[in-house]
């Protein structure tokens, strides 16, 4: 039996190749209709749709056709981002100041793809994470983290994606000037609460019945 239970692990360990997990594909804003100062979208996840708004200063929104500045799409597909931004759907900033994005419902772990932000300065008062950057349609460029970890300054042509590791329902950023930089917004998964709260018996806390607890 210790025989036959060895050869059949041999055959699992030579002829069953081993899978790896992959990351599920992320959810991109498809951006809609843009007026001055704002410019409104939405991302979908499953049955679930979220309304993004873009509050700040803007030089122009592609929401229907443009060029492609997403193209080529390996700075932005990493470990854990699978999936590029789809379409020529993109925010093209020049005016430095802040920028604030809205999420209708919380999103888990919202990301921003940057397309050209060139010798930007960019805060954004919480931890970040920087998880790919490459050469894109303007050429190449390194983001490097502040001392803090909740901002960047773009070294060249800096073509990549940025995280916010946790849940939000809302996100505001600082960036200076330049002849023109743009970004996408994109997140995991939707947070939809369930109805109602669960009383910890015998412990006197009550805690929200949601899919996550963290909600800036």
């Amino acid at each position: 039996m210790k025989f036959l239970f060895k050869v059949m692990m041999l055959c699992v360990l030579v002829f069953c190749p081993l899978v790896a997990a992959q990351a599920a594909p992320v959810s991109w804003t498809d951006w809609t209709s843009a007026a001055s100062g704002v410019v409104n979208g939405s991302l979908t996840f499953g049955v679930d749709t979220v309304a993004v708004q873009f509050s700040g200063t803007y030089s122009f929104a592609q929401t229907s056709g443009g060029t492609n500045y997403w193209n080529p799409s390996a700075p932005y597909i990493s470990a854990t981002v699978p999936n590029a931004p789809p379409t020529s759907d993109i925010i093209g900033l020049n005016t430095g100041g802040t920028a604030t994005i809205t999420f209708s419902i919380p999103v888990q772990d919202p990301l921003l793809a940057l397309v050209s932000w060139n010798g930007n300065t960019v805060e954004f008062g919480v931890p970040i994470n920087i998880l790919s950057y490459g050469r894109g349609y303007w050429g190449s460029g390194t983001p490097i983290l502040n001392q803090n970890g909740t901002g960047f300054y773009g070294s060249g042509e800096v073509h990549g994606v940025i995280e916010l590791p946790g849940v939000y329902s809302s996100i505001s950023f600082t960036h200076t000037n330049e002849y023109w930089h743009g970004l996408t917004v994109g997140a995991r998964d939707v947070v939809v609460p369930l109805p109602g709260t669960l009383l910890l018996l015998g412990s006197g806390l009550i805690a929200l019945a949601g899919r996550r607890h963290r909600i800036r």
